[in-house]
Parts: C-alpha cells; sequence; structure tokens
C-alpha cells in the first residue's frame, strides 16, 4: 500500500474563473493537466463574465 501524502504536499492550480487555489483530488488523477476549473459552478460561468460586461 503507498504511503499516504499530506495535504500540503498535493499539486495545486489556480481556479481560472474565480482565482481561488485548489489542490489535486483523487478522481482528477486520469485528467489532472487539463483541469482548469475548482468546482462546476466555475465550470459553468466560464466566459460567461466576459460576455455579461460586454452585453451591459
Amino acid at each position: 500500500m503507498p504511503k499516504m501524502r499530506r495535504k500540503a504536499d498535493l499539486p495545486q492550480k489556480t481556479c481560472a474563473v474565480c482565482g481561488r487555489s485548489f489542490v489535486w483530488r483523487k478522481k482528477w488523477a486520469k485528467h489532472w493537466d487539463s483541469v482548469r476549473y475548482c468546482s462546476d459552478r466555475c465550470r459553468g460561468e466560464r466566459g460567461g463574465v466576459a460576455d455579461r460586461k460586454q452585453t451591459v
């Protein structure tokens, strides 16, 4: 069995929408390189902020 890693030792990224940092999750293990958003909410709002500013 592999040794446990501390949460502080896990890789981190910054969300493309909200700018918050988030850490690696096991469900993202296979495609960590393509993960850009911290949550489903941010993924749903991608591009929405820029679109709203242009239409107002």
